[in-house]
């Protein structure tokens, strides 16, 4: 029956890597934990069995633009199914209650806060849940992105079910500590264990460390004009700052963050899954659970806190697994700003060392990520313990060509200049030290006699981004240290004595020196683009159409079809309905509702 229900009500063959194993367990009445990347296909490990169990499967889900979005997909797709939150009328919430109680709902979906509140309704048949999902799992440690007090409850909640209901859990990002905190906090028993690895092969990553960030969002948006994009900013003020850039550019901008008030966050929220503007410029406040699937590209602003953060929020690009890109602009500033907003990110004003010190080094980590040179993909993975190679061909650093280069000689500069600097009791930032070595002649350096140091120009013909790589590279690797929040200033280290005493040599990939007219590297092409000038033309036609269906349906257009199923059909060019049933992504209800359509007009650009 499950091949079926894939088939007919979802429009696929197969299942992807972990889906049936998922099923399985479940269906044999086992706890189970799941870490599937997004784009992985997590929401049918648990819908398919919901349609096969008896009663109502109970899935609890953070936010409310989740549940209308997995609600209308299953709808849309021939699934009974409805959500209870705060978004409903009161008619609307008493025709939900109604249609529960009547047997009629076969996936409830419902935030964790209302667990809290009250009792919820249940059918007056089979009335007990055999199924509780619990989705976005790592909510519930403290020890992950984007702990939840409400997450802490649920356990509570499923061990007042009698008889007991299967609990699964979901996730997409989770440490091996995180994994631990979700079976225990949970109270998961002997739960099976699904994991399908964290890799995105679509995704392409790249980090940038321009000298005019505003110039540089801008060129990547052009090159980009008319997808849908999401950028992501640390503060609401920059939001508000690169919003108003875009919108002055020409760009079809739109916004969201805490500050704004509830109605223009939703208003700008459904701009744009509903493709009415195509960039959303926002805080991380955006975008858990937002299941729009043709999102070409993220770019990060600013570097996020953690790198649990950035792989969540970078993959909400490509989730219908077409190419899309993932792009961080770096700064040395976005270090200081995270480390003031983890001191001051406690709610509850308790102070806990262990936490900050934990935030502190997942904060390095992140810093590491966006100053190496080695492969961006295997930094990632091996974060979550998944192993990689060391060249994926598919990031920035991959394709960049890269020199292993002994600097040793400059690492001694550089750490003798920390020395010095110490022996008159100063610490200071990476810029000055840089300065120092260039021999340059500002005024903080003639009113601090810095000038007068021995190590004062011994690098004067060095470049600013090299001295700073380097550095970065020695924090990295120990020999330094990097000390303080609102003004970070590097220290000595553990070994540092080894690279003075020339007892230790150091090797460093750094970019090959490039003719600045040269391109740098992009990333492979995919086969996600329709080859041929008929068929992007066919292409557009298709999303024309699902659009005018989708404004009729009042739903967002990925609702109706996905960008990956409309290039299946410029591939397939599907002239009859049971080719049409051939086509990715079309299953039974959709063929009955949309084949008509979409066929009449494969065949009109065909034929002509």
């Amino acid at each position: 029956m499950r091949h079926e229900i894939l088939r007919d009500r979802f429009g696929y063959d197969s299942f992807r890597p972990g889906q049936e194993e998922a099923i399985d367990a479940i269906m044999d009445g086992r706890d189970i934990l799941a870490v599937m990347p997004t784009g992985a296909g997590k929401s049918l490990c648990y819908q398919i069995p919901a349609m096969l169990l008896p009663g109502m499967t109970v899935v609890i889900s953070p936010l409310i633009s989740l549940m209308k979005d997995q609600v209308n997909a299953l709808r849309a797709s021939g699934c009974p199914a409805a959500f209870l939150n705060s978004s409903l009328s009161q008619a609307e919430y008493a025709r939900t209650i109604d249609e529960i109680r009547a047997g009629e709902v076969k996936l409830l979906y419902v935030a964790p806060e209302r667990l809290q509140r009250s009792n919820l309704p249940m059918p007056d048949e089979d009335g007990s849940p055999p199924l509780v999902v619990i989705d976005e799992a790592h909510c519930v440690s403290q020890w992950g992105h984007d702990f939840r007090t409400s997450y802490l409850e649920i356990a509570a909640f499923v061990d007042g079910i009698r008889p007991r209901p299967v609990t699964a859990a979901f996730t997409a990002t989770a440490t091996p500590r995180v994994r631990e905190d979700i079976e225990r906090l949970l109270c998961l028993r002997d739960p099976a264990s699904v994991s399908t690895g964290f890799d995105r092969p679509n995704l392409y990553f790249e980090v940038r460390r321009p000298g005019n960030r505003k110039a540089a969002l801008l060129e990547l948006v052009e090159k980009q004009r008319g997808l849908s994009g999401i950028v992501y900013c640390a503060t609401r003020k920059a939001v508000d700052e690169v919003h108003d850039l875009l919108s002055r550019g020409g760009f079809s901008s739109t916004r969201y963050h805490a500050g704004l008030d509830d109605r223009e966050r939703r208003r700008n929220q459904d701009d744009f899954l509903y493709d009415r503007r195509t960039v959303m410029v926002a805080t991380n406040a955006f975008g858990m659970g937002i299941d729009k699937s043709n999102v070409s590209y993220v770019i990060h602003y600013n570097m996020p806190k953690n790198i649990e953060s950035y792989y969540q929020e970078a993959g909400r690009a490509g989730r219908d697994g077409s190419n899309a890109s993932c792009v961080l602009l770096y700064s040395g500033q976005d270090v200081r700003i995270n480390d003031f907003l983890i001191s001051g990110s406690d709610e509850n004003g308790d102070y806990n060392p262990d936490l900050l010190a934990h935030n502190r080094e997942l904060l390095k980590q992140m810093t590491f990520y966006a100053t190496g040179n080695d492969c961006l993909r295997r930094r990632l993975l091996s974060y979550f313990g998944a192993e990689s190679p060391a060249y994926c061909g598919n990031c920035s650093n991959c394709l960049t060509e890269y020199e292993e280069t002994d600097v040793t000689l400059e690492a001694r500069k550089i750490i003798s200049c920390v020395y010095r600097l110490k022996q008159r009791d100063r610490a200071l930032g990476k810029t000055t030290i840089g300065d120092i070595l260039r021999g340059g002649k500002s005024e903080k350096i003639k009113r601090l006699g810095l000038d007068t140091l021995s190590v004062w120009g011994i690098m004067g013909g060095a470049k600013p981004h090299r001295i700073r790589a380097i550095i970065d590279f020695l924090v990295e690797d120990g020999c330094l240290a990097s000390e303080g929040s609102e003004y970070p200033v590097v220290v000595l280290g553990r070994g540092y004595e080894e690279i003075l005493m020339e007892e230790r040599r150091l090797y460093m990939k750094l970019p090959k020196e490039r003719d600045p007219e040269t391109p740098k590297g992009k990333p492979p092409p995919g086969d996600d683009e329709p080859p041929s000038a008929g068929d992007r033309d066919l292409f557009e036609k298709l999303r024309e159409l699902r659009k005018e269906i989708a404004t009729r349906e009042s739903v967002p257009a990925y609702i109706v079809f996905s960008d990956a199923t409309l290039r299946d059909m410029c591939r397939k060019k599907p002239a009859s309905l049971e080719r049409f049933s051939d086509v990715k992504g079309v299953g039974s209800a959709k063929l009955e509702k949309y084949g008509e359509a979409f066929v009449r007009l494969v065949r009109r650009e065909t034929e002509t």
